[in-house]
Parts: C-alpha cells; structure tokens; sequence
C-alpha cells in the first residue's frame, strides 16, 4: 500500500529532484509555526524576522485567522464569476470604509493586483483621453511583480534578462529624484507606478516632498498615481496605508502579502470613475475575491485596523532600532539602518556587499529568521504583533550570528 501524501518524508534534498531550480531554499524546512517562532522538521525552534516576506504581519497561526479559516472551510470554498460571495463584499465594503477607494478588485498575488492597475491606466487614458496616451514611467530598482508586464515595470534589469522582448511603453526614471520625473513626464503618459518604500530594491522610503510632487506631475499631465503598497501597506508602515502617513492619495492602491497573512490574497484599490473602464469582461481571475480567501482577509482587515496594534508598530520599531544600533557601532558588517515601520533594511558594509546570503544562513544556524533585499541589505519584516520578548530574542541571535562572522572580536574601536 503506498503512502499518503502526510505520511510521505520529505527532505531538501528532495527539492532538487521535483521542483523547477528558480529557487535555493534554505537547508532546513519549517514545519509549523506559532506567533513569531517557527519549528523546523527536526523540532528546532527559530525567532521569525523575515515574516514570509512581509506577509505573515500577524504572526503564525493566528488562532482567530485559523479559526474564521475552519468555519469558512465548512461552508464555500469557490464559485465562478457569475456570482459573488458574501465574504468578498464584506471584505470589499470595509477597504472602502477605511480608504480613499470606491472600488475594489480581487487577485491572488501582487503581481496580479499591480497588473491590474497597469492594465486599468491604459484603458482608462485610451477611453478618456487618447489612443497615443499609453506610456508608463516607473522607477529605477522597483519591483512590482514577476508577470513579463509587472517584471518590465520594475526597474531591475537582472529580472527581466533572457525575458525579452518585454512589453514596450514603459520608462524607469531614479527613485525619490522629481528632476528626473519631470523631464520624463509628458502628456502621452497615462500613469506613474511608485512603491512608497522600495522594498526589493534595498527598503529605501520615498521622500515626502518627492511624492507630493509625483501626485503634482500626475495631476498636470492627467496621468494615474499608482501606489504599490504589497510590501509596505496594511500596516507595516504604522498606518493602515503608506500613503495615510505621506499624506499623498493615489488613484490606484495595491496590497498582498499582510492582507491575507499568508493566505493567498491581493487587492486593488480606485475610485468608482476610474474603476469603470474595467468594463464587463476586460479583465478577470479565476480565484480572485474566493469565499476563503475574502473570509481571511476580513479577519486580516480587522485585526490590523486596530489603532492600538498600528500604534504599537512605532514601539517595536524603536525596540527594534534601540537593539539594532549597538550591533552597527560594534562589529564592521552593518553600517545603517533604515526603512519605514516594521520593514528595516541592515545596510551591509562594501566588504559584505554580495554576501548577505552568507549571513541570512549563519543566522539560520543561531536560530534566526530574516531576509536580504538585493546585493547590500539584511532586511527585517517581523510581525506587527511580535512580542517584545522574541524581539529581544532575534537581536541576542542577531548579534550571535554577526560575532560568529565576525570572528567574535569586534572590528570597531569605540
């Protein structure tokens, strides 16, 4: 009799041997996770301050998301798009309650919400304006999404190598630089796409005055402002939207990661007039907006709406910061941090540019989850909820990992 699929051991070694190489997964493989810590297939435990990626916001298992997941499960998984659900309309009704959106559309990834967005801008500047107005300018070191549309507008070469021909139109400009926005822009642009904090392309926030001024150059040249919030909305900025704290409203918003908590979810966010040009038909998902996936996102929705918890991102920032700075004064790996919320980036020393790897595995080995963002950053997402106890733990383990690198004598003089 063969095993069933449970009952069936897996090792690493086994990734090789099923699954397409376009990931290096890391030697261990977690196996269930509580809060902020995760428990590998040999019951060791490690503190989690990657977070999927910014995606598991409040923690593993949250015993109310898996609970609403439970009741759900027993009640309507799918149904096609020739009816809606009840958890959809919920969820939809109070992201417009709590946002500038009229409108709300439902995907399962964030390069499907950001595809959208980008779709929505050209048919709206041809059905509004004109044919010709069809350009797209995005930023240097962007990254929205891995479709070959998404993957284009992102601004890092690397991604789209051995890809081409990429879909034309779209323009890269440098971040947080409106010199060089405003001589891109022109009246054939139809929108400009803006994460308010790169997050791939090294956690660096956007300046305020900067985005005041992208929202100043869209309003002149009738174009879009697309905000993509996958990484750093609901909540990781301390307030439910990036743009609430900037004080800069875009035309179109989109969110992932957190929204769902790991169950996968996506949203984009308009108003009712723009949101009109995605006429019947035009644009679709075949699981987008599913009663699973909608019942999470409301459960998600609600808890991250808590003043109290956005409130408390700022504290276990400056928790975070307040451990995190000792560590850069003391050995020669780290020279800043930086970043918005509960989304830090570990600038890496020149010495340790290309290495982060290296250290995101030697912090596997004390026990610690985190993450790299490009060639020169250690990034931190923990959750929004972690608590101060396994803060401290994950810097003690920090600080473990980077004096094993170190050769455990420290390389800075007071």
């Amino acid at each position: 009799m063969s095993q069933s699929a449970a009952e069936l051991p897996v090792t690493r070694a086994d990734f090789d041997e099923v699954m397409v190489p376009n990931y290096n997964p890391a030697a261990v493989i977690p196996v269930r996770g509580e809060g902020s810590r995760v428990w590998d297939q040999d019951d060791r435990e490690y503190v989690d301050f990657a977070g999927g990626i910014a995606v598991t916001a409040l923690g593993h298992c949250h015993p109310q998301l898996v609970s609403v997941l439970k009741e759900q499960g027993e009640k309507l998984w799918h149904l096609s798009n020739v009816m809606t659900n009840e958890p959809a309309l919920r969820l939809a009704k109070k992201i417009c309650a709590a946002t500038f959106a009229e409108r709300v559309y439902f995907a399962n990834s964030g390069g499907e919400a950001n595809e959208a967005a980008l779709k929505l801008a050209r048919k709206h500047a041809a059905e509004h304006h004109s044919e010709a107005k069809r350009r797209i300018v995005a930023f240097d070191n962007a990254f929205h999404g891995r479709t070959l549309f998404t993957v284009t507008a992102g601004g890092q070469p690397a991604k789209t190598e051995g890809f081409e021909p990429l879909p034309s139109g779209i323009d890269h400009v440098p971040f947080n630089d409106l010199d060089a926005l405003a001589a891109a822009m022109d009246d054939d642009v139809c929108a400009v796409i803006v994460e308010p904090v790169q997050g791939e392309g090294g956690i660096v926030p956007a300046d305020t005055e900067f985005l005041r001024g992208v929202r100043a150059l869209c309003d002149r040249h009738n174009a879009l402002l697309i905000f993509d919030e996958i990484q750093i909305g609901m909540g990781r900025s301390g307030h439910l939207f990036a743009y609430m704290g900037y004080g800069v409203t875009p035309d179109i918003l989109t969110s992932a990661k957190a929204l769902g908590n790991g169950f996968p979810i996506a949203a984009m966010l308009t108003t009712a007039d723009i949101a009109a040009s995605l006429t019947l038909g035009s644009h679709g998902s075949t699981y987008g907006g599913n009663p699973l996936a909608c019942a999470v996102g409301e459960a998600v929705f609600d808890l991250i709406s808590d003043p109290a918890l956005l409130a408390g991102v700022g504290e276990r920032r400056e928790r975070l910061l307040a451990g995190l700075q000792p560590l850069v004064d003391k050995y020669d790996i780290f020279t800043d941090v930086r970043g918005s919320g509960l989304l830090l980036g570990c600038v890496l020393a020149e010495a340790w540019h290309g290495r982060g790897r290296e250290i995101l595995n030697a912090a596997i080995e004390q026990g610690l989850l985190v993450l790299v963002a490009g060639q020169t950053i250690i990034r931190l997402a923990p959750a929004l909820n972690i608590s101060h106890a396994d803060i401290d733990e994950g810097l003690r383990r920090l600080q473990a990992t980077l004096a094993a690198l170190d050769g455990g004598t420290p390389a800075k003089q007071a």
